[in-house]
């Protein structure tokens, strides 16, 4: 067979259809009109300038602190390392099951000398573990089998198991385990009623992915999405018994549409060069980015290849794909209900909290700094993703204390005008200029908004200054 990374010479043709952007600018902006009547943000509009391509526009007035978008994830995951801490819904990412069990299962992967850090690769505990707790005592309450005072007041849904039997994906509600397994999961899953070509072959794309850059992961997400939405529109249109034929192209491209909006690159050519590669490296560095994902694309293909959209397994594609998420992907952060139950037995009043505290203190001290972990991964979101960067943005990505999922939250920072720009900042913005525009420079801009213009001139300025005789 031969390998991956020569596919595009068989598919050449589809995989420049399904890189090309949408033939006309009035079908993207019909597309996105779609996506914000979905999501109820009627205040928006997205639209394109001859300048900066597409932007999201304020249709109506924002004030300071309002709400402006909550986004729904296209794609997103779970950082590998967090699943020991965070046991979350896999589509929607909302905590699930009990406090006590959050706090037993952290404990249970914490006395066996596991722990991850929020968002990071896993590693050894670096807390001492003097204050653990006897495992029969974590066992009890990771069970179900102890009650913690005041839990009522943080309930969670029970999750429910993968309906394919994987035991990798639990679920808040039957909605969100159907949604999942329509959308990627049915592809994906490892458990005996998956449809995946070989469960062995998962294993390892999986294996590879989190020993490697769990990007993988969510890459393998977007081709079985696209998957999924591909044959279900074949099925619709054969039941629907269509006099007018539809070619496969058509079909995919349709189904690749809400992958096909976001802003690409190819992973190798826009990951930023890391800080311990010399420069002069930086050649050998890409070469072996590419060859790690062809590696991965490999193993995927095992697990999950359709011969019908074989253009999606080209590594042009997968590539592309992976830059998306590279240039467009913002960080999933659902609070801890755990962090929210210590405050609340702290701020109860002081006989209330000291009888509480004989009973949670031992479970607060043997979690240690960890008791506050979030969940954290990495996600796409399709209307969030045409925000513009500024440095000195009217908008900021913010989950509220009422927002418990994984959804985009985005919200205005000052008084927003009809028909202005709505912008966010993809970096620090309090950032020293050339610190800023060396880092805008791996999203493949150079930033001219009033703040680089302001701070260029003066930069320009001192420059001068120095240069003069």
């Amino acid at each position: 067979m031969a390998s991956l990374c020569d596919m595009n010479d068989n598919t050449a043709a589809e995989v420049a259809s399904l890189l090309a952007p949408l033939p006309s600018l009035q079908l993207q902006e019909e597309y996105f009109n779609q996506l914000i009547s979905s999501r109820r943000c009627h205040g928006l509009l997205v639209k394109h300038n001859g300048t900066f391509g597409k932007g999201v526009y304020a249709n109506s007035e924002f004030q300071e602190d309002e709400l402006i978008l909550k986004d729904e994830i296209l794609v997103g995951i779970q950082h590998s390392s967090n699943k020991v801490d965070c046991l979350v819904c896999s589509f929607c990412f909302r905590f699930i099951g009990s406090v006590e069990k959050q706090i037993g299962r952290k404990l249970y992967f914490k006395n066996m000398g596991l722990s991850g850090c929020c968002g990071g690769g896993g590693s050894e505990s670096s807390t001492s573990n003097h204050n653990s707790l006897p495992q029969g005592v974590v066992s009890s309450l990771m069970n179900g089998e102890m009650a913690l005072p005041h839990t009522d007041k943080f309930p969670l849904p029970s999750p429910l198991s993968c309906p394919g039997g994987c035991q990798e994906a639990f679920y808040c509600s039957g909605s969100c385990a159907e949604a999942d397994w329509e959308s990627s999961h049915s592809l994906l899953c490892t458990g005996e009623r998956s449809e995946s070509i070989s469960r062995e072959a998962r294993g390892e794309f999986i294996k590879h992915s989190n020993e490697t850059n769990d990007i993988f992961l969510l890459a393998a997400k977007a081709i079985a999405f696209t998957i999924l939405r591909y044959r279900k529109l074949k099925a619709e249109h054969v039941n629907k018994q269509a006099k007018q034929s539809v070619s496969k192209q058509s079909l995919l491209l349709e189904a690749w549409k809400p992958v096909s909006v976001g802003y690409k690159r190819r992973w190798w050519d826009c990951i930023a060069l890391p800080d311990d590669v010399d420069p002069s490296d930086e050649g050998a560095f890409r070469t072996q980015i590419k060859d790690l994902a062809c590696t991965s694309l490999e193993l995927l293909k095992t697990a999950i290849f359709d011969k019908e959209c074989e253009a999606l397994f080209s590594l042009d594609i997968y590539g592309n794909i992976i830059g998306m998420f590279e240039l467009n992907n913002l960080d999933l952060v659902v609070a801890s209900p755990v962090e929210d139950y210590f405050l609340y037995i702290d701020d109860l009043p002081d006989a209330e909290k000291d009888k509480a505290e004989e009973i949670t203190r031992p479970f607060l001290d043997a979690l240690g700094d960890e008791y506050s972990d979030c969940c954290q991964g990495t996600a796409f979101f399709p209307l969030q993703s045409c925000m513009n960067h500024s440095c000195c943005p009217n908008a900021k990505a913010f989950k509220r204390e009422e927002d418990r999922d994984g959804q985009a939250v985005i919200i205005a920072l000052r008084r927003i005008s009809k028909n202005e720009e709505v912008t966010i900042s993809y970096i620090d913005e309090e950032l020293p200029y050339e610190e800023r525009q060396a880092l805008l420079a791996d999203y493949g801009f150079t930033c001219k908004c009033p703040k680089c213009l302001e701070d260029s001139s003066v930069a320009c300025i001192i420059t001068s200054m120095f240069l003069k005789p």
